[in-house]
């Protein structure tokens, strides 16, 4: 592992990668009892669902467009619209999702920086 990429060029175009959805690009920086994952997600993109954490702790932090989203229970219908340096905490068991995500006006992105606690697994590859 390179631990080099760990602490700089956070805004590098070559670390982040495409995920499954299309849209989507993400940068994951792991650490021990931490996690975060930085979010760059084209405007209009589509692929959230409702979903909760039982075993982790979200923090999410707008810092370009807006996301227009779900959370607290599972049948919630309010919509909470989240702009630039605004931020969202969904505790262990909240449900959260069922997003539309708001392009700024320079990328027509959505870029959102996550934390998680404890890390999750399934995003530690990148």
């Amino acid at each position: 592992m390179n631990l080099t990429n760990q602490f700089c060029h956070f805004y590098d175009e070559a670390e982040f990668n495409e995920t499954d959805r299309p849209g989507f690009r993400r940068r994951v920086i792991t650490g021990d009892n931490l996690q975060l994952c930085f979010w760059r997600i084209a405007g209009g993109a589509s692929g959230s669902f409702m979903h909760k954490h039982d075993e982790h702790e979200q923090l999410g932090i707008i810092a370009r467009g807006k996301l227009d989203f779900r959370i607290g229970s599972e049948d919630t219908e309010e919509r909470v619209v989240l702009g630039e340096n605004e931020c969202y905490l969904a505790n262990t068991g909240v449900w959260h999702g069922d997003s539309v995500f708001i392009g700024d006006d320079e990328y027509d992105e959505c870029w959102i920086l996550d934390v998680f606690s404890p890390p999750r697994d399934d995003l530690r590859t990148g």
